[in-house]
């Protein structure tokens, strides 16, 4: 297994600004998956600081509380890395005139910096997202995009990249964007070893989204649609036309589209496209079989509407999908 030579990159300063009311996660995810770096290279590939306005106790999530490394204004010597935080605290911090004031100076320095989950807000409030792209947990879209409108909000990210600013969504994206970090600096196989070590995927890419197709089909309230869906789910090879599932379910095919849009908010064929397309990805990432088969097995029919599929939903095609995400590649180790 390849780790990073002794002498290939410099040890880089990982800063994580925290603020009472923080999020236990967003701080310790993305931390561990750094930590595990250190650990599977045998060396300090990066150091990793939590800084506050002050040095004292932060509260979190859980209860229990974090103790910065560090006062702003005594932190010591560059910044590779700022990361912003999520959490409860985060309307309070963005009023803090000594952390705003901090970030506006000290972020454009570091070589990148970004956010977690409701980080961005702070990250907003001190201007570093004006004009930018970026995400921030799914909950908190509206007050976001009301209260930043120089932003452009994608809600549908995991993590967006614009430049050298990154931002991530809910909770665990956190930890996603911090194998992405590690992957930048230090290559896919390298990254590849830390996510397997936390027991977590490396394969989601920043723009897939924040919603599982299977978190999303679970599932409409009203006892037929539910049906219809977990019905589709486990047929996805056979007809799951509307005409088909409102037979499957008992209802004329024109009630059965009127209630699905009004419920779920997108007809059934968008639907049906959308955990076809779920199950197809699956099988792209961990296997090894044919583009023609996954289409057949996934309800495509055909090579041509999956590439079709992949292209209007994701933007990229089958065959990029599968070098960048496979779970077998044969990655490149650049470290």
């Amino acid at each position: 297994m390849s780790t990073p030579a002794a002498s290939a990159s410099p040890e880089r300063h990982i800063v994580v600004l925290v603020y009472p009311d923080i999020m236990a996660m967003d701080v310790c995810g993305p931390l561990e998956a750094f930590a595990m770096a250190n650990a599977l290279a045998g060396r300090g590939l990066y150091r990793l600081s939590v800084a506050a306005v002050t040095a004292d106790p932060i509260t979190t999530s859980l209860g229990f509380s974090i103790v910065p490394n560090a006062a702003l204004a005594d932190l010591a010597g560059p910044i590779d890395t700022l990361l912003v935080a999520g959490g409860y605290g985060h309307v309070a911090a963005l009023r803090d005139p000594a952390l705003t004031g901090w970030l506006r100076e000290a972020a454009p320095r570091a070589r990148r910096h970004g956010s977690i989950c409701t980080g961005a807000f702070p990250l907003a409030a001190a201007g570093l997202l004006d004009g930018k792209r970026a995400t921030t947990h799914w909950a908190l879209a509206p007050s976001f995009a009301q209260n930043y409108p120089a932003t452009t909000l994608d809600i549908d990210s995991i993590f967006v990249r614009d430049g050298q600013t990154y931002t991530s969504a809910g909770i665990t994206a956190g930890i996603d964007l911090a194998l992405a970090l590690i992957e930048e600096d230090h290559g896919r196989t390298f990254a590849l070893r830390v996510a397997r070590s936390l027991v977590v995927f490396l394969k989601r890419p920043g723009g897939q989204s924040q919603f599982s197709t299977h978190l999303q089909a679970q599932f409409s309230a009203v006892p037929a649609l539910r049906k219809a869906q977990e019905w589709a789910l486990a047929h996805l090879a056979e007809d799951l036309s509307a005409e088909a599932l409102a037979a499957h379910v008992g209802m004329s095919e024109r009630n059965f589209r009127r209630l699905f849009v009004d419920e779920l908010h997108e007809t059934p064929r968008e639907y049906v496209e959308r955990i076809r397309l779920d199950e197809a990805r699956r099988q792209i990432e961990d296997t090894d079989l044919p583009a023609q088969t996954v289409a057949k097995r996934c309800g495509f029919g055909s090579v041509h509407s999956l590439r079709r599929a992949f292209v209007r939903r994701l933007g990229v095609t089958p065959q990029w999908y599968r070098a960048q995400f496979q779970k077998n590649e044969a990655a490149r180790d650049v470290i």
